[in-house]
């Protein structure tokens, strides 16, 4: 491992376990599931806010879903101003989806009049996609809500009533969901690389939280005019030049043919386990892989071991594992009791498919 390398793994030995998430998200070029009891939501919220802000210097955009979000709402929810509305080193102004250079608008009368019988933009094209986007409780908004969702991931931009807005570099974009709640929907639920229950204090959300959440939803949904003012930006712990080091680091990793074996017999039996219904997808599998080479460089390794295998499995299958019902078994085909399948599933879930399966395959010494 690189020197360079060397002080990033021990800043990232120091992160608690959503900044380590968003890291690896970061790092990968991903999305996430962050659940947490319904109690401790906003507060989830707030310290995500804070890891976007202080650990890593990106912006953050928060969305409050529910059944009634509409796709503005939704597209429009996720703008943030644009620092480089002007740019004062090249002495252009950006006024909508067009960029008028400031030397241009001293030529004369017709040039003045010709802007001016152009029709106003929306303060929406002046507007960006935030580095790193919130949707709380995205599992309750409606399927086109979802769908927009989807075709945010997999296009990598937002289409509004007056822009086409592309996601900047890097984007992240979390689904902060209640523990217990909905599923997303099938495909969009697939798009997201990792999930990650936190668990928060035992303390309940106070009314400071609500009004700090409020707050901060004010300040960035205001579209009124503010002056602009100089202030000192904390210096992140993360800069974009550790991610790119991170994200290196990542390609160089490699995976011995034992290793690659175990990987793969986790997923066979992932797949044949009689709880699971509807079988692992494709992209579930390269997510695996992915995530599998993530780990390494943030511990100091360059290569891949059984333990980093074992816990890539742990985030990545448990938010795409569907419990089959007893009716659906595999065994009942072949004649099996009902109550006597009833009896296994049940109180089975995803971790527990996940757990037994790791203990199923034998790992690679």
């Amino acid at each position: 491992m690189a020197k360079a390398g060397d002080s990033i793994v021990e800043k990232a030995q120091a992160l608690s376990d959503l900044e380590l998430a968003v890291l690896i998200c970061l790092v990968a070029d991903q999305h996430c599931i962050i659940t947490a009891e319904k109690d401790h939501l906003i507060r989830a919220q707030i310290e995500l806010q804070d890891v976007a802000s202080q650990t890593f210097g990106l912006s953050c955009a928060v969305l409050d879903c529910s059944s009634e979000t509409t796709l503005d709402d939704f597209g429009s929810g996720m703008l943030v101003e644009s620092p480089d509305q002007f740019d004062s080193e090249q002495g252009y102004v950006r006024t909508g989806s067009e960029i008028f250079s400031s030397s241009d608008t001293m030529r004369g009368s017709e040039k003045r009049s010709a802007k001016m019988k152009q029709p106003a933009f929306s303060s929406m094209d002046t507007k960006r996609l935030a580095n790193i986007v919130i949707a709380r409780n995205l599992s309750t908004a409606s399927r086109a809500v979802q769908l927009h969702a989807l075709e945010l991931l997999r296009s990598k931009r937002i289409y509004t009533r007056t822009a086409v807005h592309a996601a900047p570099r890097p984007f992240l974009f979390i689904a902060l969901n209640a523990t217990g709640s909905a599923r997303l929907t099938n495909h969009l639920n697939d798009r997201f690389f990792i999930s990650h229950e936190h668990r928060g204090d035992d303390e309940p959300q106070t009314p400071e939280d609500v009004d700090s959440i409020e707050s901060r939803a004010g300040d960035d949904t205001s579209i009124a005019p503010q002056t602009p003012q100089i202030r000192t930006e904390p210096t992140p712990t993360f800069s974009i030049d550790d991610i790119t080091t991170l994200t290196t680091l990542t390609s160089t990793v490699t995976m011995t043919s034992e290793l690659r074996a175990y990987l793969h017999n986790i997923i066979v039996f992932m797949r044949l386990h009689r709880a699971v219904a509807g079988g692992i997808s494709a992209l579930a599998t390269r997510h695996f892989t992915q995530l599998a080479h993530v780990l390494a460089p943030l511990h100091g390794l360059s290569y891949i071991t059984p333990s980093l295998v074992a816990l890539a499995a742990r985030k990545v299958y448990p938010h795409r594992i569907v419990i089959t019902s007893p009716e659906r078994e595999r065994s009942m085909q072949w004649g099996s009791s009902l109550e006597a399948v009833k009896a296994v599933l049940e109180g089975v879930g995803e971790v527990d498919v996940v757990e037994e399966v790791l203990q199923s395959v034998e790992a690679p010494l």
